[in-house]
């Protein structure tokens, strides 16, 4: 222990002087360091170097739950305690960030539905300016059904997301279609088609954070995963960017604990 210390220690501290802090000689250090490697060593370089793959093509959004589950699904037999104590030691851990911007105008004329169930607008700041996201969730899988992306917030957007949502799903009639009270969702163009599909509107309770929850969740893991590690330079990379993390990533790879630790599209697989 006291010299497996010193190794975990040595980039910090030089090796003679740990070795006389716990009380060991630098001969008996270097026996150490040439020992071959015992199971356990060698079983945690093969875990640890999958843990770094897994880290890689998560984007760095994977912590010790869900690397465990990860790492589960591909063979290996791993606990939360080890892995957590590997991404400890190898200093791999989540990458979260910051930053708010209010997108929604419930200042308008528009009638609001009342609140049955969820939805939203987000924003990217590029060096073009502002790029704004609009995306549909379902509910059920947190899966990304309709999305998005304009230099305008107006209903347009809103529009263009729903009826990518519609083609994508062919949602039956009676189905419940809720989103905040932006003025984009209480549009006459943007109820007329949610009138013809047989949408049960739905809206959120003005001031009621909690009733676009799931939404909310998305566009937090987005910004902290993707949007704020880069400063984008242009809308288009900004768009090409997000199509490849809800295509690529989030829908058919990204685990959700609401869903058993499986992806939007696996989960949506089991159920089926």
């Amino acid at each position: 222990m006291r010299f497996r210390f010193i190794e975990d220690h040595r980039a910090s501290f030089p090796a003679n002087r740990l070795c006389d802090v716990v009380g060991v000689s630098a001969r008996g250090l270097r026996a150490f360091r040439s020992r071959p490697a015992s199971r356990r060593q060698r079983s945690d370089l093969v875990t640890l170097a999958h843990i770094k793959e897994q880290s890689r093509l998560s984007l760095g959004s994977y912590g010790r739950p869900r690397m465990t589950e990860e790492l589960k699904e591909i063979g290996l037999d791993v606990g939360h305690r080890r892995v957590g104590r590997l991404m400890r030691q190898n200093g791999i851990s989540v990458v979260r960030t910051r930053k708010h911007k209010v997108t929604t105008d419930s200042n308008h004329k528009f009638n609001i539905a009342p609140n049955l169930l969820d939805r939203d607008i987000s924003y990217v700041w590029t060096q073009d300016g502002w790029l704004y996201l609009a995306v549909i969730l379902d509910l059920h899988s947190r899966r990304v059904i309709g999305w998005a992306v304009s230099n305008r917030m107006k209903r347009d957007l809103a529009i263009r997301a729903l009826k990518m949502a519609i083609a994508f799903r062919t949602p039956p009639r009676g189905c419940v279609h809720h989103t905040d009270r932006g003025s984009q969702y209480c549009s006459h163009d943007y109820q007329k088609i949610l009138r013809q599909h047989g949408f049960k509107v739905s809206m959120s309770g003005k001031g009621n954070c909690y009733d676009n929850a799931a939404v909310e969740t998305f566009f937090k893991t987005i910004k902290a995963e993707l949007i704020w590690r880069h400063p984008w330079e242009t809308r288009r990379k900004a768009e090409m960017a997000i199509f490849e993390y809800i295509n690529g990533f989030y829908n058919p790879r990204r685990r959700h604990s609401a869903l058993g630790w499986k992806s939007p599209v696996a989960f949506e697989r089991k159920v089926a």
